[in-house]
C-alpha cells in the first residue's frame, strides 16, 4: 500500500519520535527517532501490532487512549506527570534519575488518507526526561528543606521549635479527647567536664551516639527532640505518669550501662530525667508542662544525679500551703 504522505523528510529528521499505526493498530510508519532509541528498523516491524512491537506497552489502558482517537476523530494526550513513559526507551543521556526510560508526553492524533479514505493514528513522543529529572531533584530538595526546618543538625532529633509545636498539638489532643500524656525532659550530667575532658569533638559524639540509642527505644509516635544544649525532651501520647516513669527508667539504665568508644577511649555517661504527666482535666498550656518536667529533672539532679523523679502536684501545693 502506498503511504508516500509519510516520507516528508520533515517527519524522518524531527527530535521527537513519530510512530503511526493503521486503525487495526498495525505499525505503518517510525521515524529515526524511534529507530535510533528503540535499535529497531522500520522495514522489520512494518504490518505489525504496535502491541507485539513494543510488549511492554499499558496495552488496555493505550487501546481505550487510541478508539477514543479513531471513534471520536480527536487527539488524546498522556503526560509524564501523569504516566512517566508509554513507550520503554532509553533516554540515552548522561543523566542522573531514578529511572534509565525515558521520560515521555506523547500525543494521539486522527490521520485520514484521503486518497484511500482510511483512519490512521499518529503517536507524537517527546522526550521529556529533562522536566522529570529536574521535579525529581526539586522534590528532593523540598524534601531536604522541611526535614532540615524540623531536625537538629548535630543529633537528627527533632529540633527545639518543631518539637515545641508537637507537643502544643499533642496536649490539644490529649485533652480534647481525654487521653493521657506524658513529657520527659533530661540532661546529661556533668557535661562540661566531659567536655573540658575529650574536647566538643567528644561531647558532640556522645550527644549523638545517646540521641541514637534514645530513638531506638521508643515508639513511632513518641517525639524525640533537643530541647537546647546537652537537654532533650520526650512526648509520650497516650502514656500516663506511670509509664512515662518505665520508659525513663529504661532508657537512664540503657545509657548508664552504655559504654561509647571515642578515638580508642571508653567513655561513660548518667542521665538525670525528670517526668511529668499532663493532667488532662486542667488546661495546662505546653509551657507549663515544660516548667513540671523541669522541675523533676532539678530534683533528679539535686538527689544526686543518674536518676529519675516524677513532678508531684501534692508536693508543689504543700509547699505552697506552708509558705
Amino acid at each position: 500500500m502506498d503511504h508516500s504522505w509519510l516520507s516528508h523528510p520533515i517527519l524522518a529528521r524531527l527530535n521527537s519520535g513519530v510512530i503511526v499505526i493503521d486503525d487495526e493498530y498495525r505499525i505503518v510508519f517510525l521515524n529515526h527517532f524511534i529507530e535510533r532509541h528503540a535499535s529497531m528498523a522500520l522495514a522489520e516491524v512494518a504490518q505489525q501490532s504496535l502491541f507485539e512491537v513494543f510488549p511492554d506497552l499499558p496495552e488496555a489502558w493505550l487501546k481505550r487512549k487510541l478508539m477514543s482517537v479513531l471513534d471520536l476523530q480527536s487527539p488524546a494526550f498522556s503526560s509524564w506527570e501523569q504516566r512517566q513513559y508509554i513507550f520503554k526507551l532509553p533516554h540515552l543521556r548522561p543523566i542522573t534519575s531514578s529511572s534509565q526510560y525515558m521520560a515521555q508526553n506523547c500525543t494521539m492524533l486522527p490521520l485520514l488518507d484521503e486518497s484511500t479514505q482510511q483512519n490512521f493514528i499518529c503517536i507524537l513522543v517527546e522526550d521529556a526526561t529533562d522536566a522529570f529529572v529536574y521535579q525529581q531533584h526539586l522534590s528532593k530538595t523540598l524534601i531536604e528543606l522541611e526535614k532540615a526546618n524540623r531536625q537538629d543538625g548535630l543529633t537528627k532529633v527533632l529540633n527545639r521549635r518543631y518539637w515545641e509545636e508537637q507537643l502544643k498539638q499533642e496536649i490539644h489532643r490529649a485533652q480534647r479527647y481525654q487521653h493521657p500524656l506524658s513529657l520527659i525532659l533530661f540532661d546529661l550530667d556533668k557535661f562540661k567536664d566531659l567536655n573540658d575532658k575529650y574536647g566538643h569533638l567528644g561531647g558532640d559524639f556522645v550527644l549523638i551516639e545517646l540521641s541514637s540509642l534514645i530513638g531506638s527505644l521508643l515508639r513511632d509516635s513518641d517525639l524525640l527532640g533537643r530541647y537546647g544544649g546537652e537537654e532533650f525532651g520526650i512526648v509520650l501520647p497516650d502514656t500516663n505518669g506511670q509509664g512515662a516513669m518505665d520508659v525513663a527508667e529504661r532508657i537512664r539504665k540503657a545509657i548508664a550501662d552504655h559504654p561509647m568508644l571515642f578515638n580508642q577511649q571508653t567513655i561513660r555517661v548518667t542521665l538525670s530525667i525528670g517526668v511529668a504527666e499532663l493532667d488532662p482535666h486542667h488546661h495546662l498550656l505546653h509551657d507549663d508542662l515544660i516548667r513540671e518536667a523541669d522541675m523533676a529533672l532539678y530534683n533528679a539532679k539535686r538527689n544526686g544525679r543518674n536518676r529519675v523523679c516524677q513532678f508531684e502536684t501534692k508536693a508543689v501545693s504543700r509547699k505552697l500551703a506552708q509558705s
